[in-house]
């Protein structure tokens, strides 16, 4: 009986798969270096750390355009009170960003970077997606897994396409805010889930932010528990079970997903997405605006103030 029902479940969500995911958000390397010609494709490293893009100028996956998380991905304010260390820029200048990339909304965009999507390759996926774009998916495993199979990789400088201006009206994604997450975060009926790694949550340490410590009610659920041992994606299967067992049947619209600065946190929404479930909302600000706005904090089970 115990097969028969797996057996159903598997049937079920490949019908579910085929239905909503004709273009599913994550994309393998094989796939990748089947099409990596195709005149349609805009390939994007989207790498974020301290030598990102003299990495990229040094060693880029053939045709990719580098976009930095800082300058196009995010309109960063003196006051990180303010919307935390990320906000989102405003649709129209994401619009510009976007058509500087020579994207097109019948562009194929493909994005990857070198820490397998959290670095902010998920991040520019949501916001594609957040504005319409259709066709956007995330390389698995990133650069390293292209680079595993052979992929050709050089330093080439490469030219955007010009393109129209790339229309953009608005952001069309759930997004929440600090006063939402206030008001529900302790309400059963919601749930809000906090994707740094567990050190962070209970406030043990805290290598970036001014406080340890976690929103009061959110619970924890690392991002890369979405991986496996080789750092890629586990299968949709296996994410569907897993947040399905967290969400408990609770609908996207009562469930918020945070981390440090609104950028991990859409690695775990593109797992979601990948597990054929809705995307629930995004908390940009998250911990980095909470902690810095005097609410309350839990640290190893000790609320504060």
């Amino acid at each position: 009986m115990y097969i028969i029902l797996i057996l159903k479940f598997e049937f079920h969500f490949s019908i579910a798969n085929i239905m909503k995911n004709t273009n599913p958000p994550i994309i393998q390397a094989s796939e990748l270096f089947q099409i990596h010609k195709n005149k349609n494709l805009i390939l994007i490293d989207a790498s974020n750390n301290k030598n990102a893009k003299i990495n990229y100028q040094q060693n880029h996956l053939e045709g990719a355009l580098y976009v930095d998380l800082n300058t196009q991905l995010a309109e960063i304010k003196d006051d990180v009170s303010i919307g935390g260390r990320h906000p989102l820029p405003s649709p129209q200048k994401f619009s510009e960003t976007i058509t500087n990339l020579g994207i097109s909304p019948q562009s194929h965009v493909v994005i990857y970077d070198d820490n397998n999507g959290s670095n902010a390759a998920a991040r520019f996926w949501w916001m594609l997606k957040a504005v319409g774009h259709q066709k956007v998916q995330v390389l698995n495993g990133g650069f390293k897994s292209a680079q595993k199979i052979g992929f050709p990789i050089n330093a080439n400088k490469v030219e955007a396409k010009q393109v129209t201006p790339y229309p953009v009206i608005d952001w069309q994604l759930p997004l929440s805010n600090i006063n939402e997450v206030e008001m529900v975060s302790q309400n059963k009926n919601y749930l809000v889930i906090d994707v740094r790694d567990n050190a962070r949550y209970a406030g043990k340490t805290e290598p970036i932010d001014l406080i340890a410590g976690h929103i009061p009610g959110a619970i924890n659920t690392p991002f890369t528990e979405n991986l496996d041992k080789e750092g890629l994606f586990v299968s949709p299967q296996e994410l569907n079970i897993k947040y399905q067992k967290i969400l408990e049947n609770k609908n996207a619209e009562n469930i918020i997903v945070h981390c440090g600065s609104g950028v991990t946190a859409c690695h775990t929404l593109l797992a979601m997405d990948y597990a054929n479930l809705d995307i629930p909302k995004l908390y940009v600000g998250s911990w980095s605006e909470w902690s810095r706005n005097n609410k309350p904090i839990v640290q190893d089970e000790i609320e504060t103030t």
